[in-house]
């Protein structure tokens, strides 16, 4: 009877079960070793001695049982030892592709805020037509065709009007209004003191609003 398919997905490899996996392959070549060095007290019986002598009897110098017991182990254990290197081989190999996915899914985040960054970068709201020599815009360092992302306070989020820029160049008169435009793709800031001259106005300059 089907249990309706509640198979789990397979669990992520961590560094943690690989290095469990290098301590089981440690702890059986030790005892590979071990059962080699039993082999090693016989006689040298090793893994291929006959344990009869020429006619056909047990040997009498060693102990049979003890040699054809290491004997086993230690084959059983060199299967273990494969199986479990092959273990690890795969381990090793998730665990490289887990970082691999986790680097290109950290890039694709990366990238990802970068994009909703730009994305989120206020659009111009106004934008400098005229500059009159002299004047206070002109001095200020603002040209013709900058395109105005932040006036004082006003910034695309609560520009409504014209009104809104003038109002803050009245209450600005005579102290620094921060002022940021796109020029040639880039953001520029400058300080701007709206002041008397000899021409019109505080600014010296013709500010229009963009249609988005």
């Amino acid at each position: 009877m089907s249990d309706g398919g509640s198979e789990s997905s397979p669990r992520t490899v961590t560094m943690a079960d690989v290095q469990q996996l290098v301590k089981q392959k440690d702890s059986i070549e030790a005892q590979i070793k071990a059962y080699y060095d039993i082999l090693e007290g016989q006689s040298k019986a090793g893994m291929d001695e006959p344990l009869v002598d020429i006619e056909g009897y047990p040997r009498t110098d060693i102990n049979v049982y003890e040699v054809r017991t290491a004997r086993h182990n230690i084959i059983c254990l060199q299967n273990d030892h494969k199986a479990l290197m092959k273990q690890i081989e795969e381990a090793l190999h998730q665990l490289h592709e887990h970082d691999r996915e986790k680097h290109r899914q950290d890039e694709a985040e990366v990238h990802q805020e970068v994009m909703e960054q730009e994305n989120s970068v206020p659009s111009a709201f106004a934008k400098i037509d005229t500059v009159s020599p002299g004047s206070p815009a002109n001095t200020s360092g603002l040209q013709v065709g900058d395109e105005i992302i932040e006036f004082g306070s006003v910034n695309p989020r609560n520009f409504q009007n014209m009104q809104n820029i003038a109002t803050v160049v009245q209450r600005s008169e005579g102290k620094p209004l921060s002022i940021t435009v796109i020029r040639n793709g880039q953001n520029i800031h400058v300080n701007l003191i709206p002041q008397r001259w000899s021409g019109r106005g505080l600014l010296g300059c013709n500010i229009v609003p963009l249609q988005n």
